[in-house]
């Protein structure tokens, strides 16, 4: 393994004479939480003269650095063309620790994935990043720069060694005491209400089990409907438009608003905990014998472990699971939700008593494509038929449920010069064969190269459509779950009216912007669906999910100003908030991602700030729909999204 280490160390290198400051210089940045961005720049001459300024022939950037807070921080390397950077989370707060990361980061494009999170998100072992912002060669590099957006609690990061390895070196925990305790929560950071017993925490289980559920406070009907207005029931939820306004009419004709909730599982479903090359992180871990037994095949991996599915265990006992369906029901009640959004655990869905969402599979969406699909293939229909016929079967007479999702965040949208690109340099197959003859007739353009993702596009949908239809007419073709609408080319929408019954995306902002929807109403004339969006914190030691706030306070302050002011739009029917539980202390497996994003904490505990805020605009959504109150004014203070930070520096 190639290395360069720079420590400041006192030594005498072995091939230098070199020698190190007794003193050594402290490379340290203090965050300004009254800025709007903080941050410092070092030269890399300064921390150690060795350190080459061309990095073309190293493959990883080692730094070991201690940080306060698990925000996110943008790292970057000043070079001959330009300020290279990224995004961080450190999943160990006030610890110091060493985290590699991939020069190709800086460098190159991301590795073509089927969505957005799976593109810009990748895990490491004591952190996870998040790609971004301007990509070019790593030649004459003089300095490093770190920054942040609106720091909360003036935070601090120091850095004491950078190295350039050719191979990866790993990453590596450096501190004795663990940094995850015994119930999954961090052990490096205090904060209200962290359990710090199993009797407290049996004590506070028993509070919410004795609660008395007020199921008439929403008014709702058995299926979540408004018992306000009662139209045409047809046995299986619908859309209608009515005095100008879009809504869903569920089973038995009443007026309903699809207030849901991702990812309802139970020990936070698969968000599993990696314990493979992370020595001395873990206090305690859950008993093998009990993953083994207890723990969804599906879910488990090797070397890995839930902390969730533990307490669930510590909670209930052996018959863990069905109680914890249970709870999740009465929670719902409880709570004015009335949908099982995306991602959700079939266990809890097939209960039968609260609506639900599905996402379809199995319809050949790529990788390697980028989420489109290779409609050219010989056997696509047939495919697409056997897929669809065998999905579908259980759940085409249940009531229960509202609709199909077709897929999730294409990463090609507005990417299609590239995604050809790619299509043309790749392997012999269909689709390339269809495009080199299309641009071989139309000419190879921009233009033309998206005129032909737009058709293979136009066509994925509109056979799914036809087939989805055929094998079950009676729910709803709830459409793909677009990153971000507001870039969304005029001929998708028009794609999407054509192919969709309601037209859905994702929207991780203050609140939805009025003209966006406006404009996807009068394309397509479809009622929408927000499939994700949150608000989260660092207090937890967990990054701040995409849109950040101060405290769990101000998460339950955004819920309300987001949702109200959605619905308070007229084509919006819809709204699925990302997530249930927090996400893993230490990443999810999919991509590293450790937000706190949830409504239940690691150890099977409401976050009372959050679902307050949910109860009181549940009681409000049909009247502000309706046009009759307004909505929730309240914006949350300092709030900030996970866009680029702008090129300035506030020192």
């Amino acid at each position: 393994m190639k290395k360069i280490y720079i420590s400041f160390l006192c030594a005498l290198a072995v091939f230098s004479s070199v020698q190190c400051s007794s003193n050594p210089k402290d490379f340290k940045v203090q965050f300004d939480s009254n800025k709007e961005i903080s941050g410092a720049k070092f030269a890399l001459k300064d921390i150690n003269p060795d350190l080459p300024t061309d990095w073309a022939s190293y493959n990883y950037v080692v730094l070991e650095y201690k940080i306060t807070t698990a925000q996110r921080f943008q790292l970057g390397f000043t070079t001959n063309t330009g300020y290279n950077e990224l995004r961080i989370m450190s999943y160990v707060p006030n610890a110091w620790n060493k985290l590699a990361i991939p020069l190709k980061y800086f460098t190159e494009l991301p590795d073509a994935a089927v969505d957005l999170a799976a593109t810009f998100n990748h895990a490491r072992y004591t952190g996870w990043v998040n790609l971004g912002g301007k990509r070019g060669p790593l030649q004459g590099v003089d300095s490093i720069g770190i920054r942040m957006r609106k720091p909360i609690d003036n935070p601090s990061i120091e850095i004491r060694s950078i190295s350039l390895s050719v191979d990866d070196p790993g990453d590596t925990y450096m501190e004795d005491k663990p940094a995850v305790d015994e119930f999954g929560q961090s052990n490096l950071v205090e904060y209200k209400g962290k359990v710090n017993s199993l009797e407290q925490l049996k004590q506070e289980w028993a509070t919410e089990e004795a609660e008395i559920i007020d199921k008439a406070a929403y008014n709702y009907s058995k299926y979540g409907g408004y018992k306000q207005k009662q139209i045409k029931a047809t046995g299986f939820f619908r859309t209608e438009k009515i005095d100008g306004r879009w809504w869903f009419v569920d089973p038995e004709g009443y007026l309903f608003l699809s207030v849901g909730i991702d990812c309802v599982n139970n020990g936070g479903g698969g968000n599993v905990v990696n314990i493979d090359k992370r020595d001395g992180m873990f206090k305690e871990l859950p008993p093998k014998e009990l993953i083994e037994k207890y723990y969804p095949t599906r879910y488990r991996k090797e070397n890995s472990t839930s902390y969730g599915m533990w307490n669930l265990y510590r909670r209930y006992g052996d018959d863990f699971n069905q109680k914890a369906i249970d709870m999740a029901i009465k929670r719902m009640d409880k709570w004015g939700l009335n949908t099982i959004a995306n991602w959700s655990s079939r266990d809890v869905i097939n209960t039968n008593q609260k609506a639900f969402l599905l996402p379809l599979s199995g319809l050949g969406i790529a990788s390697d494509l980028m989420g489109l699909c290779d409609v050219y293939e010989p056997g696509f229909d047939a495919m697409i038929n056997k897929s669809l016929k065998e999905f579908v079967e259980p759940y085409k007479n249940n009531p229960w449920l509202i609709g199909y999702f077709i897929g999730n965040e294409p990463a090609w949208l507005d990417e299609e010069g590239r995604l050809c690109s790619l299509i043309l340099e790749g392997k012999e197959r269909p689709i390339k064969a269809a495009l080199q003859e299309h641009l071989k007739v139309n000419g190879d353009t921009p233009d033309s190269r998206k005129k032909f993702v737009f058709k293979t596009f136009r066509t994925f949908l509109t056979e799914t459509n036809k087939v989805l239809k055929k094998y079950d007419p009676n729910h709803l073709n709830l459409g793909i779950r677009f990153g971000n609408i507001l870039v969304l080319d005029e001929g998708i929408l028009n794609i999407c009216r054509d192919a969709f019954d309601v037209l859905s995306f994702n929207c991780y902002d203050l609140y939805p912007n009025t003209e966006m929807l406006d404009r996807a109403l009068s394309i397509t004339d479809l009622p929408m669906i927000i499939g994700e969006y949150h608000f989260g914190t660092v207090d937890r030691g967990m990054a701040q999910s995409l849109w950040q706030v101060d405290s769990q306070e101000e998460r339950g302050v955004a819920y309300r100003y987001y949702t109200e002011k959605a619905y308070a739009h007229p084509g919006l029917i819809g709204t699925g908030y990302f997530q249930w539980c927090d996400q893993d202390l230490t990443g999810r497996g999919l991509d590293g991602e450790n937000y706190n994003c949830g409504i239940i904490d690691v150890t099977d505990r409401p976050y009372k700030e959050q679902v307050e805020a949910m109860m009181e605009t549940a009681k409000r959504l049909y009247e502000v729909h309706s046009g009759t109150l307004n909505p929730y004014n309240q914006a949350p203070q300092n709030a900030r999204g996970h866009e680029a930070i702008p090129d300035l520096w506030n020192e």
